[in-house]
């Protein structure tokens, strides 16, 4: 089993399941919370309506259940996705 916060291939089919899955929602979460700054961005210049405020919200928090359930699923928590990219920290922010 890798040790956590290492990432390294291994040939169990099992195992190559489980990294492809922690790699494709590394990419998910990163988009997710890029899109949920540029909301916050907008949202702080005031370029969106109530409405949409109140759409992009409810949007967000869905998409943020479903990374969490999707985690799950693949017995993963959201740490198990933060790539640490040595000397320039992690790839996702650690202060939520």
């Amino acid at each position: 089993m890798n040790e956590p916060g290492r990432w390294r291939f291994t040939a169990d089919p099992e195992e190559v399941e489980r990294d492809l899955s922690r790699l494709v929602l590394t990419v998910v979460e990163l988009l997710r919370q890029l899109i949920e700054r540029q909301c916050l961005r907008r949202m702080d210049r005031g370029d969106l309506t109530d409405e949409q405020i109140e759409m992009l919200g409810l949007t967000l928090m869905r998409l943020e259940e479903a990374m969490e359930e999707l985690c799950e699923h693949f017995d993963l928590t959201l740490s198990d996705l933060n790539l640490d990219l040595g000397p320039l920290g992690t790839l996702l922010p650690t202060d939520r």
